[in-house]
């Protein structure tokens, strides 16, 4: 391990000056007109891999298309669907299953108003924490060992402890010291013990267990809850109460749901019918068994090694285009129940589902990083591989591969299986966390050190560079460079606020000190959001005669995206051949100080979309008038145009749009703000 003691160790040399990242080239290469909304938010990284760095990036895109502004009460949420489905919490479109990958995805976002604002929300009476299976404390634990920053944590350590108990108060089995599940309700619906439990006649509902799922991130929040509890200070009776249950959960696990005959952990049934016994284990291996390693459950003993070997072997967990969620030597293995029309429902008997691949991903990292003993069936080429796996998933082979994330996929042909309207860019998995903490290696501590340990094989990877990562509230960059050729130096360099403060000639092990910094939060909210179509106020209204609400209601909802494809098509769209000036507006309910809008126009050529050939705001006094002393931005395609003028207290406003001549314009968004 190689160690610098202070940040000055080192000066930086100007050849590393010179291998910065260009904010502007990067992000306007990505993201085109909407660079603005990413030249401060996210870290840049690049690869000796194309796919590796395209689809980080596309992950950013993916971030941003979930942050759904809900207005003045809680600002953001993150979302896993792109628009609504029956099941979400109504009326924000929120849904808990995916949480722990949305908050770990944005701990890396340098604007930290978004994780802050969904950890918020997910813990409020306006959410359901419950639905699904969670690890939400530990979610918002891992916030903090990124930002060095107690505040949030300590704000929700009172409800942390709430939902903990109420897990505890009808899921937890205080004769076997295990909590159970019903696999639906671990977002696993069509897995072994659902399926076996209905004699193979479906697998939807049903099949209660001991899961390792469940347990492990039960586990992972009582030591949140305890460690959380240890920052504020005062609750030496938390602390230990909830390292206690941790440590129970833990020895529980790896004595009872540990199977030695298939080397693996594997569920226990909960249920006992004609077709299960109760505590009778499956009779297969699930890539569910690798959860407990994401979150640091295990000792690290070689026997829970060869677990592994199940996850490389192609007959086995490991599909030729993707990890397989169970065995094909199981009965039921990829067998359908469930559609949609003609479209194949979520199964998790066998296809490749992104939400594990990260969690088995994270595992892997966990494992070559900190379980040497755990490690021996595994190497840094494995987690390259396996990341370069799931990074080609993203490219959408029912879509010219274009990149476009869904459900699930086949694992033997790499084809996407779902298909929906619901299924474009589905953000219940992660990858920016796994390209920081795994490929780039940075380990965030609780500590005041920084820590590196790159997992990029060195072998298949030539160079990388991540930087404007906000670690702790410092400026910290990492690079590797095999040969020199790319950055001007050859090896290993750490870089903190400008300062190179650890280096090697190999890609190894390297730690920093470092002092923490706050970061500022800025939070103006959106005045102008209608949560749902249905609601009674505010209320929607459109210039064009039998006008679909749902479509006038996109421009008031919160959510900005300009993906191409038809089914997700987002905002009020002119009508086609019509030059004539339209408009939509929105009635508040009560009087809103509005002093400027942030405006949002799709255009793509194909489609005849394209931005007005003028717009304007207006507001209603006895009679619609412009709003005073207006500055308007030049109207952006697919970005965000501004818009200013003197403040006024107004029920109702609107915008008024003229198309270019041959062209429709499709409205995505209107926000509207106090200052």
């Amino acid at each position: 391990m190689r160690v610098s003691a202070t940040l000055a160790v080192i000066p930086l040399s100007a050849r590393l000056a010179q291998a910065a990242l260009d904010v502007d080239a990067v992000t306007e290469k990505y993201f085109g007109n909407d660079a603005p909304w990413y030249k401060n938010r996210i870290p840049l990284f690049e690869s000796s891999d194309t796919e590796i760095t395209d689809v980080y990036y596309y992950r950013w895109n993916l971030f941003r298309t979930h942050q759904r502004d809900v207005g003045t009460k809680y600002g953001y949420i993150t979302t896993e669907f792109i628009d609504n489905v029956g099941w979400q919490t109504q009326p924000w479109a929120s849904n808990n299953c995916a949480a722990i990958f949305h908050l770990s995805e944005g701990r890396w976002c340098r604007d930290p108003r978004f994780k802050q604002d969904h950890a918020t929300f997910m813990y409020s009476a306006d959410s359901n924490p419950r639905q699904y299976s969670e690890s939400l404390a530990d979610g918002v634990w891992r916030n903090y060992l990124v930002d060095g920053d107690p505040t949030l944590a300590i704000s929700l350590l009172d409800d942390m402890q709430r939902v903990y108990n109420q897990w505890v108060g009808d899921h937890f089995d205080e004769a076997k010291g295990l909590f159970w599940i019903e696999p639906i309700a671990d977002a696993t619906e069509y897995t072994i013990s659902s399926i076996d439990a209905s004699g193979g006649y479906d697998g939807f509902f049903g099949g209660q267990a001991f899961r390792p799922t469940i347990n492990t991130y039960q586990y992972a929040n009582a030591r949140a809850i305890a460690k959380t509890a240890a920052l504020k200070g005062g609750l030496d009776s938390v602390v230990e109460e909830y390292n206690t249950r941790a440590q129970n959960i833990k020895d529980t696990l790896q004595r009872d749901l540990w199977n030695s005959t298939f080397e693996h952990f594997i569920d226990r049934y909960q249920v006992d019918n004609e077709n299960v016994t109760y505590w009778d284990f499956i009779r297969g291996r699930e890539l569910a068994g690798f959860v407990p390693w994401a979150h640091d459950l295990l000792d690290d003993d070689a026997k829970f090694g060869e677990a592994w070997k199940h996850a490389l072997n192609s007959e086995e967990l490991g599909g030729p285009f993707g990890l397989r969620t169970v065995e094909p030597s199981y009965e039921y293995y990829m067998r359908v129940w469930r559609y949609e029309g003609t479209h194949t429902e979520c199964h998790w008997n066998g296809p490749s589902w992104p939400y594990q691949t990260t969690q088995v991903l994270t595992s892997l990292a966990n494992v070559l990083d900190h379980y040497p003993n755990t490690a021996a069936h595994v190497t840094v080429g494995d987690y390259t591989r396996l990341l370069k796996q799931y990074a080609n998933q993203h490219y959408n082979k029912h879509y010219g591969n274009i990149l476009d994330i869904e459900e699930n996929y086949d694992p033997d042909t790499g084809e996407p299986i779902v298909g929906l309207g619901r299924s474009h860019h589905y953000f219940h998995s992660g990858y920016v966390d796994l390209i920081v903490t795994g490929f780039v290696g940075i380990r965030p501590r609780e500590d005041d050190v920084l820590e590196v340990n790159p997992l990029a094989d060195p072998s298949s990877i030539s160079y990388f560079r991540a930087e404007r990562i906000l670690y702790h509230g410092r400026e910290v960059a990492v690079q590797w460079d095999a040969t020199g050729e790319r950055y001007g130096e050859a090896g290993l360099r750490v870089e903190v606020d400008g300062q190179v403060v650890a280096s090697s000639d190999k890609l190894e092990r390297l730690t920093a000190e470092v002092t923490r910094a706050p970061v500022s939060v800025a939070r103006p909210f959106d005045q102008s959001v209608q949560l749902q179509a249905t609601e009674p106020l505010p209320i929607i209204n459109a210039s064009v005669p039998n006008y679909d609400i749902n479509r006038v209601h996109d421009v008031f909802d919160g959510r900005i995206w300009f993906w191409t494809q038809d089914t997700i098509a987002n905002g009020f769209d002119t009508p086609e051949g019509s030059t004539a000036e339209e408009w939509v507006s929105i009635e508040f309910g009560s009087a809103v100080e509005a002093a400027r809008a942030e405006i949002a126009f799709f255009a793509n050529e194909e489609k005849g979309f394209d931005v007005p050939a003028s717009y304007k705001l207006q507001v209603l006094s006895g009679e619609w008038t412009d709003v005073a002393d207006a500055t308007y931005d030049a109207p952006l395609a697919n970005g965000i145009t501004n818009a200013k003028w003197t403040g006024v207290s107004t029920q109702s406003l609107r915008i008024l749009v003229k198309p270019q001549d041959g062209k429709r314009v499709r409205l995505v968004e209107l926000k509207a703000f106090t200052e």
